[in-house]
This record gives C-alpha cells, sequence and structure tokens, in this order.
C-alpha cells in the first residue's frame, strides 16, 4: 500500500486524473482519494517510485510517500 500527498489535488476533476495517472502504471490499483487530506491511498504492486513519476508527469507531483 501506498499513501501520497498530492496537495495540488483539489477537485473531483483533480482527482479522476489522479486516479488516471495511477492506473497508467497498474490498471487494477484501487485508488482512494481523500481530497480533504490531499492524500491518495492506492493498493498496488506498482514501485512507489513510478506511481510518484506517473502523477508528476500528470501535473499533481506527490511530496511524500509511504508503502506498506
Amino acid at each position: 500500500m501506498i499513501t501520497l500527498k498530492v496537495p495540488d489535488m483539489t477537485c473531483g476533476h483533480c482527482a479522476g486524473v489522479v486516479t488516471k495517472a495511477v492506473q497508467s502504471v497498474d490498471a487494477e490499483a484501487h485508488v482512494d482519494i481523500d481530497l480533504k487530506a490531499q492524500t491518495v491511498t492506492i493498493e498496488t504492486k506498482a514501485d512507489g517510485g513510478a506511481v510518484s513519476r506517473a502523477l508528476e508527469t500528470a501535473g499533481y507531483p506527490a511530496e511524500t510517500y509511504t508503502t506498506r
């Protein structure tokens, strides 16, 4: 599980773009968005670095991430 802080994610459109970016790395990833906290929690087998790069490419860079 990966949790990312995405400070530029502020609305439903942003959440959709972030979800698509994550799923471009792992189409089967389960993505849970918390707009208020500006976090995304992802259940995936993909590498956290790959997910972070995909978010940055989509225009939503992540500040930090944790993997569990």
